[in-house]
């Protein structure tokens, strides 16, 4: 599981296209987004609109990177017969998906760090050092949640139409979940709707340690919940196609 974790590791480094659109495509959101807006506060959260963007733009590049990242990769190795590889080895199933899920969370790690620095550079946010660290811990964390959810999807769907449907469960995710605007801008019911996915839930980590309070406890057994879902749902899934095969 260890040799699997450092190939798929180099193999999304050596990638340009992934690198840049979730490394550096968030920071240039998160730079878009904020604008000039830089004393300007965001209705009922207690943010100024940089900080708030901050960590949605770090919470959708950590995203980004797990999630769109290991549903095609997985996709295509299912049909260019590498799992099948992969079956013949010593690595059991619940090997794979954690090896996928913990690679895929090591690769966020530089999309959240460049979405920091762009805007405590360029948008002059600044917390306690402890918030910065506790910020960055929460954040990769709870990107393990959709790095699971990848995975299930690389499984669930064929090379051909990994990509329609994960884009669909991305921006969707990432949509109602919050992270492109506050939710207190959508329609009541629809807000009562956001406040129970798990990207509402992972924005919500990063947004309570920014006004110095710790996360809360629906936050996270919600992504908790829902990783154990995804993690589960993708071992499932291997084992169905193993059979298959």
């Amino acid at each position: 599981m260890n040799s699997l974790i450092k190939l798929e590791i180099t193999r999304a480094l050596r990638n340009r296209k992934f690198l840049f659109f979730s490394v550096v495509y968030p920071s240039m959101l998160f730079l878009i987004i904020a604008g000039t807006q830089d004393s300007d506060q965001v209705p009922d959260t207690g943010l100024s609109v940089p900080a708030f963007m901050m960590v949605s733009m770090a919470s959708f590049g950590a995203l980004t990177a797990v999630l769109m990242g290991n549903s095609e990769r997985i996709a295509k190795e299912r049909e260019s017969g590498w799992v099948r590889q992969l079956r013949l080895t010593a690595l059991p199933g619940r090997g794979y998906v954690l090896a996928k899920t913990a690679s895929a969370a090591v690769v966020s790690l530089p999309s959240i760090v460049v979405v920091f620095a762009v805007a405590a550079i360029f948008k002059g946010v600044r917390f306690d050092a402890w918030q910065w660290l506790a910020l960055t811990g929460a954040i990769w964390a709870g990107s393990l949640c959709f790095a699971a959810l990848g995975v299930a999807i690389g499984y669930l769907a064929s090379g051909d139409a990994v990509r329609p449907i994960t884009m669909i469960v991305y921006f969707g995710l990432s949509l109602l979940g919050g992270l492109w605007m506050p939710v207190t801008t959508f329609p009541h019911w629809l807000q009562e709707a956001a406040s129970w996915l798990p990207t509402h839930a992972y924005a919500a980590l990063g947004q309570a340690i920014e006004l110095g309070d710790a996360p809360h406890a629906k936050d996270i057994t919600l992504l908790v919940a829902y990783f154990l879902l995804f993690a589960g749902g993708a071992a499932w899934l291997y084992r169905k196609d193993t059979l298959k095969a």
